[in-house]
């Protein structure tokens, strides 16, 4: 697979918003992160495969979501970043806003997620 078109890496964070959104995040991040992928949270926390996909289990589930500004970043030939804003919705709570990057990147012929950094956003 050559370069990661921009619509291909939306629709990734869409699917896995998606599976945020239907309780099932764990299983979603557990299938798509790459053995060594980390995530670096707006807590400043940083966890790496295993360590997300059970954080996300038995979580509340958000109830929607939106991505804008979205933008692609070419890293090499098989791997390209998503820029993007975000926010999501969860019942009672004030809706979180931040910033985000996935770095995707192809792994024996599948897309992978390696790196998902957040920077929150002041709303």
């Amino acid at each position: 697979m050559s370069e990661l078109e921009r619509e291909e890496l939306i629709e990734l964070e869409r699917r896995g918003w998606d599976a945020l959104c239907e309780s099932r995040g764990g299983v979603f991040y557990r299938d798509l992160m790459s053995p060594d992928a980390v995530m670096v949270l707006v807590d400043g926390s940083v966890l790496g495969r295993e360590e997300i996909a059970a954080s996300l289990d038995g979580v509340p589930r958000w109830t929607s979501y939106e991505i804008a500004e979205a933008g692609r970043i070419p890293v090499d030939d098989r791997s390209s970043a998503l820029v993007y804003r975000a926010r999501a919705f969860r019942d009672g709570q004030a809706p979180f806003e931040a910033l985000m990057t996935s770095v995707y990147t192809v792994v024996g012929g599948r897309v992978r997620l390696a790196l998902h950094q957040q920077t929150a956003v002041s709303t």
